[in-house]
């Protein structure tokens, strides 16, 4: 056999695996059909075709994205042959609320299924809110945070309402309209806290939501001093609380590292003007730390301790 001859006989048989992969003539071409997409949620959704006529197999995927260009794909998946309609579906997620997206089903060795589309939900709108610093003392600032979530949460008007002490009343509006932030946060801020209130947060609109209610709870406001005696190992502890609460128990007590604080005596606050009551005793005390612990019981205030002074 010439050397010519064996090279065109080894040619030929290279060639028929190439041959035995084409489609043999007059066979049907696949058909990709794109259905409506299916658990369209605010971030994901399933995506679904069918195929026709596929008797060779191949492979498929989703193209997907927020214009008719698309811009996303899914992951390449096998596709057994069949000369009957196969359903296929595939999930997707990390989408955007209230976002139209366009989608097509593509099949290897196929013309690219119809173009359809879905639009995500919106996420509803939801408030959560703290109250900062919880409790404040009497007449100090706070402030009421907060994030309004959900779409269209970005530059929405919002109101502060409040229902203070003994919360009998409505809710009524404190302060001005704001608007949220482009991530939906807020604050308003509350100069001076006077009485135990409860708060909320509402949208404005036609159909306002509400955040849960929270308490802000105000503390009275002590302030204790210390002041020697004739009486050697005695001294006379005095102070002011804010507002006035004539009548509400005083407790001293001294302050002992590593221990629970000791009670030295006490005595009760008496009304001085309209907004200070006063409190004065002669106790024994020993060098240390000691404050004062004021217990009310009104509703409209919660109790408080001072600030601790040193005895030498």
């Amino acid at each position: 056999m010439s050397r010519f001859r064996a090279a065109v006989l080894t040619f030929g048989l290279l060639a028929l695996p190439l041959a035995a992969a084409s489609p043999a003539a007059g066979a049907a071409v696949a058909t990709a059909h794109t259905e409506a997409a299916s658990s369209v949620s605010y971030s994901s959704a399933v995506l679904n075709g069918s195929v026709t006529n596929d008797t060779q197999g191949g492979a498929y995927y989703f193209q997907y994205g927020t214009t008719s260009k698309f811009g996303l794909s899914t992951a390449l998946q096998p596709l057994a042959p069949s000369s009957s309609r196969i359903h296929i579906s595939q999930a997707i997620s990390g989408l955007a609320s209230f976002t139209t997206y366009h989608f097509r089903l593509v099949v290897t060795g196929a013309a690219a299924g119809n173009t359809l589309s879905f639009t995500t939900p919106k996420i509803p709108l939801s408030v959560a809110i703290v109250a900062v610093p919880d409790p404040v003392a009497y007449g100090q600032p706070y402030t009421v945070e907060g994030t309004l979530s959900g779409t269209g949460g970005g530059g929405h008007g919002i109101t502060l309402e409040t229902n203070p002490f003994p919360f009998t009343g409505p809710f009524v509006q404190f302060g001005n309209v704001l608007l949220t932030n482009s991530t939906g946060g807020f604050s308003f801020p509350v100069l001076a806290a006077t009485e135990n209130t409860r708060l909320r947060v509402a949208t404005t609109g036609s159909a306002p939501v509400l955040s849960p209610e929270i308490t802000e709870q105000v503390a009275v406001r002590v302030s204790m001093h210390a002041r020697a005696t004739h009486r050697r190992g005695y001294a006379r502890l005095y102070g002011t609380v804010e507002p006035a609460v004539p009548g509400a128990l005083i407790g001293f007590q001294r302050v002992i590292p590593g221990h629970r604080t000791k009670n030295v005596g006490g005595t009760v606050a008496k009304g001085r003007t309209a907004t200070q009551s006063v409190f004065s005793r002669v106790v024994r005390v020993h060098k240390g730390v000691y404050k004062a612990l004021v217990q009310v019981t009104n509703g409209a205030l919660v109790s408080a301790t001072s600030k601790s002074i040193l005895i030498r």
